[in-house]
């Protein structure tokens, strides 16, 4: 993952319904949602839903599969640890890091 493609999907991720959103579809991992499910699950109207899943899509954090005449929205988790990856590549300036519990890297 490059710098672009990292602020694109921070950005994506920086609105507290998609970040909802993209949460769900984690949980639900490789079988996905289709937006009726989505919509319901977190009380959302689809046509708003709608939006947020494009500007996800955009930043390639969901793919989207079409099974007859449903959408089926699944998180890109080779994205996720794309993302993931990009953001702790120098944790710790290449030492072995592991998270405390009070949430500061252990070896820093």
């Amino acid at each position: 993952m490059n710098e672009d493609q990292a602020v694109s999907a921070l950005n994506a991720l920086a609105h507290a319904q998609r970040l909802r959103v993209f949460r769900a579809l984690v949980v639900a991992g490789p079988s996905g949602l289709t937006p009726s499910v989505l919509a319901d699950q977190l009380g959302v109207a689809r046509n708003t839903l709608s939006f947020h899943l494009k500007e996800l899509s955009h930043a390639s954090l969901v793919t989207v599969e079409q099974q007859g005449r449903n959408l089926i929205y699944r998180a890109d988790f080779s994205q996720m640890n794309g993302l993931l990856g990009y953001l702790t590549e120098h944790c710790c300036e290449g030492a072995s890091c592991e998270v405390s519990d009070s949430g500061t890297c252990a070896s820093c």
